[in-house]
């Protein structure tokens, strides 16, 4: 049974154990579920900003990935796989079937590969600034999968220097520059960071899906099975941690996609400009019926594979 572990937050953080670790997540509203899911070295509090809004139209649930915010950070399967396989379970125990799947960044690529491994129990797929659409990435996270790297983020971490990187990571983010925007939510990663169960997660889960070249994990193979499903892309136009054109390689593999691009946003187009962003959600599910598993459908995709994709580029609906 999930218990209440924090009562000074408009929405707070509620735990339950599933497999025997304990998964903190976010619950409120009423209707049908948005399953928000943050990024690397994230937590829950990222959508805060939003969920109020949100919570008026739908149930809101948004989890601490396992080895991230309050969740137990075993050794344990940080894959993208992983990650999807304990969305499912987490959604079992709390009981909810279907959901609109949400994700951020690296979230972003547990919503597709949970689309993919639960189709039928996926109504829509959102994915705001996600990886998975091309190579590129910030280099700062490419330098985490260097040998070494591991030495490095510990010193970075030791407590003397804490208060000195924190504060320089808000003022450079302070001064308006585009290229420091999102410094905010660096200064957040670099405190998960400091523990020493956090900085293992976000090494574990970057080994996934990145290497010293780059995105390793690609969805484009798969992206013509989104067919089935309603798909919405949003980024922010000043996205310098994954550049914002890989925003319409979705919409070159998906027919009927959406694609917003918000200006004067960063990786966080969430945070920068909640109003519009919760606005753009609400019009994508009230705009879209939930998908319905079909499993000849679904059988019948997969045997035409990539030449589905050849049906992608028409009806696209792209705002910017």
């Amino acid at each position: 049974m999930a218990v209440a572990t924090r009562t000074d937050d408009p929405c707070p953080l509620q735990e339950v154990v599933v497999h025997g670790h304990r998964r903190a997540y976010r619950m409120t509203g009423e209707g049908p579920v948005l399953l928000l899911l943050h990024g690397l070295g994230c937590d829950s509090s990222t959508w805060l900003p939003v969920i109020p809004e949100l919570a008026r139209h739908f149930t809101v649930l948004a989890p601490d990935l396992l080895g991230h915010g309050a969740s137990d950070k075993p050794q344990g399967d940080y894959s993208i796989a992983g990650y999807a396989n304990g969305m499912r379970d987490l959604l079992t125990v709390l009981g909810i079937d279907r959901v609109t799947v949400v994700g951020h960044s690296f979230g972003g690529g547990v919503a597709m590969q949970f689309g993919y491994q639960f189709p039928e129990r996926t109504e829509r797929i959102c994915l705001v600034a996600p990886g998975g659409l091309g190579a590129e990435v910030s280099p700062i996270i490419r330098a985490l999968t260097i040998p070494g790297a591991g030495a490095v983020c510990a010193a970075a971490a030791a407590a003397p220097l804490r208060p000195l990187v924190r504060g320089a990571l808000h003022a450079l983010a302070a001064t308006g520059s585009s290229y420091t925007r999102d410094l905010d939510e660096v200064a957040g990663v670099y405190t998960a960071m400091c523990d020493p169960g956090g900085r293992r997660a976000i090494r574990q889960v970057t080994s996934h899906v990145v290497d010293w070249r780059g995105q390793i994990l690609s969805m484009t193979d798969r992206a013509y099975l989104a067919q089935l499903v309603p798909l919405c892309v949003v980024w922010g136009e000043q996205d310098h941690v994954i550049p914002a054109r890989h925003a319409f390689t979705a919409a070159t593999h998906v027919a009927d996609s959406e694609v917003h691009v918000f200006a004067d946003s960063g990786h966080f187009p969430h945070k920068d400009h909640p109003e519009r962003f919760a606005s753009t959600l609400v019009d994508f599910v009230e705009g879209h019926a939930p998908a319905r598993y079909h499993r000849g459908r679904w059988r019948q995709m997969l045997k035409r594979g990539d030449r589905a994709q050849l049906s992608a580029v028409a009806a696209q609906t792209v705002t910017a």
